[in-house]
């Protein structure tokens, strides 16, 4: 059944009487209107909702428990297509409380009640996931050959083939109930109690600038300032916050490492990166070439760039905090989220009249929510709630032009989303590497379509060199990560690591990976402490990469096609979770399995890198 969600907003009543936000030279942004979840959290739709649940799970156990394996003999009512439209029923519901619970308490974390609303929610779709945890471990103990007779003589059953299928790849891993209950409950006093306490401690951390307290946001925004002592101050304000908190955040990695070794151990998982393998259903094999790949490349990619970029700037060697800076030829220009808003729906339309329509939605029915302010989650997500409502997405809109690209990346997301709905609740995910298709083309779709408008060769280099940084940041980077959490896992095995110990991982890794043009210093060690991916989805980092690899092989198959594209590119996204990545890349002419399918995308990258050089010869 649906975790409560990892990222999240705000309650639903402050956001329908609020007026939308207007930051200096933004405009209008808008706050997202949750009302179409449930009214708020005190009303009495959202109480009958979760007592709905609890009383829909104890009779659907009572009416299921041990008798799937005789379900599977019929059909009709009595058949184990029943019970997955049942148990789908319930899915919908508990993903719709969680999403609530969820989207309230990360708008902002720093309301007492909207983190006892998520404290209790959690608790209470525990309990109710508890009496449903039955379902999937009988499932998977019914023999195959009755599945696959159910599958032949149920057509109810047979929609949810794929599901069925798809589950009995965990059969391996499975423990008994007993076990399997025990994980359960004892997962809110154990790697959720540590993730909230991540959420809510970043949320509350503030950064001395000039004697004015700011949180992480604004900071992390003044690093691509043009003014290096604006950078400099803002990098000097993270390393001394983050040093203080050392402590606590050394400890929620320690144990949180720890607790994922005890379940993987308990479940018989090979490599510390395989549960998340077999989440994001792709092969170790597959995972290990892209990491190859992309570490092959470090000098061709990241090292060669930042060597030029240094001297763009002026300088031998840059300071890590230069690494995002603009280029002089950048322009300085606050971006209207009005005009990010025509770009990224432009862009959209060009490609697809149906893509744009959909993404429009977003802002015309309150489904964004833009405007930064302390206490709500940094950084940006697309969450999909459950098919029976739709999608959110959450930004912390500052005006710049990468904000315009990660509204682009968003959307896709949300557009996936939506497609996907149509499978249903049990079938619209797509795994992670997949996921960030949609994503990372609809950056793509938005690039490209501003890079054909710019005839100015500064500007064309400024557009240029920023995307090559924010692929970069998508493939080289989360790779970095990648290997990073791979040596953080496997020192742990031996023993508590400290802060001096996982800080010297952090530094071996960003140097290998940025190179020699740019200054790594001991400011640098703590950085890791306020990536979220490490606490929320360990290893969910290649994931990025694996989608912009696939999305820059996508797109050159999409600049020599022919006429039907869109149409093969909508029936991937409408597939949703119901066929693997081999399934779904075969219309395009790609294999992921291929070792030179990943060559093929970082090469697009050595071509962008190649262009900028041409420009400044």
């Amino acid at each position: 059944m649906k975790n409560i969600p990892a990222a999240a907003l705000f309650s639903p009543v402050r956001a329908a009487d609020e007026a939308r936000a207007n930051v200096a030279g933004l405009g209008d942004l808008p706050v997202w209107n949750l009302t179409d979840l449930y009214p708020s959290a005190d009303s009495q739709e959202f109480k009958t909702a979760l007592k709905e649940a609890a009383e829909k799970a104890e009779a659907f156990e009572a009416r299921w428990k041990g008798r799937l394996a005789e379900a599977a003999t019929r059909a009709g009512d009595q058949g184990i297509g029943q019970a997955l439209k049942e148990y789908e029923v319930l899915d919908d519901l508990l993903g719709r409380i969680a999403s609530f619970a969820g989207l309230t308490y990360f708008g902002d974390t720093s309301k007492p009640e909207n983190g006892k609303l998520y404290g209790d929610v959690q608790a209470k779709l525990t309990d109710v996931s508890a009496r449903l945890l039955f379902f999937t471990l009988e499932m998977n103990r019914i023999e195959d050959a009755v599945i696959d007779g159910c599958l032949a003589n149920d057509p109810v059953a047979a929609h949810y083939q794929f599901w069925i299928v798809d589950l009995r790849k965990d059969k391996p891993y499975q423990l008994d109930d007993k076990l399997e209950q025990l994980f359960l409950e004892k997962s809110m006093t154990s790697a959720a109690a540590f993730n909230r306490l991540f959420d809510e401690t970043m949320a509350e951390l503030r950064f001395d600038i000039d004697g004015e307290k700011l949180p992480l946001e604004p900071v992390l925004n003044m690093l691509q300032e043009p003014d290096g002592d604006v950078r400099k101050k803002a990098a000097m304000a993270l390393a001394e916050t983050f040093k203080e908190n050392r402590r606590l955040f050394v400890q929620i990695t320690n144990t949180l490492a720890k607790d994922k070794e005890i379940s993987d151990r308990w479940r018989g998982f090979e490599d510390i990166a395989d549960s998340r393998h077999l989440a994001n259903r792709v092969e170790r094999e597959v995972v290990d070439a892209l990491a190859a790949a992309v570490r092959d490349a470090y000098p061709r990619l990241s090292h060669r760039y930042y060597k030029m970029k240094a001297k763009w700037l002026g300088m031998e060697q840059m300071n890590f905090w230069d690494r995002n800076a603009p280029l002089p030829e950048t322009p300085n220009a606050v971006i209207p989220w009005s005009q990010a808003k025509d770009t990224v729906l432009s862009a959209y339309g060009a490609f697809s009249p149906d893509m744009a329509g959909i993404a429009k939605r977003f802002f015309d029915e309150q489904w964004i929510d833009a405007p930064a302010r302390p206490g709500k989650a940094p950084g940006a997500f697309a969450h999909p709630t459950v098919p029976s409502v739709h999608p959110y997405v959450l930004v912390n809109y500052m005006g710049k032009p990468r904000d315009v690209m990660t509204l682009a990346h968003e959307l896709g997301h949300g557009v996936h989303q939506v497609l996907a709905g149509a499978q249903g609740a049990l079938m619209c995910q797509t795994p992670l590497t997949l996921a960030e298709t949609a994503s990372v083309f609809g950056e793509m779709l938005t690039f490209r379509a501003l890079l054909a408008k710019t005839t100015d060769k500064r500007e064309r280099k400024a557009m240029l060199a920023q995307k090559v940084e924010d692929m970069i940041n998508t493939v080289v980077r989360q790779i970095a990560f990648y290997e990073f959490e791979r040596k953080v896992h496997t020192a742990r095995k031996e023993g508590e690591l400290t802060a001096e110990q996982i800080g010297d991982l952090w530094l071996s890794v960003q140097g290998d990976s940025l190179g020699p043009s740019i200054s790594i210093t001991d400011e640098y060690r703590d950085y890791w402490m306020y990536i979220p991916h490490f606490i929320h989805s360990p290893f969910y980092v290649y994931a990025y990469a694996f989608g912009d690899c696939l999305v820059n092989s996508l797109y050159a198959v999409y600049q020599n096609a022919e006429a039907g594209f869109q149409e093969k590119y909508f029936a991937m996204l409408k597939a949703g979770g119901t066929k693997h990545h081999s399934e779904l890349l075969k219309p395009f002419g790609l294999d992921a399995s291929d070792p030179a399918f990943w060559s093929k995308g970082l090469s697009m990258i050595e071509g962008l890198i190649d262009e900028l050089e041409a420009l400044d010869a």
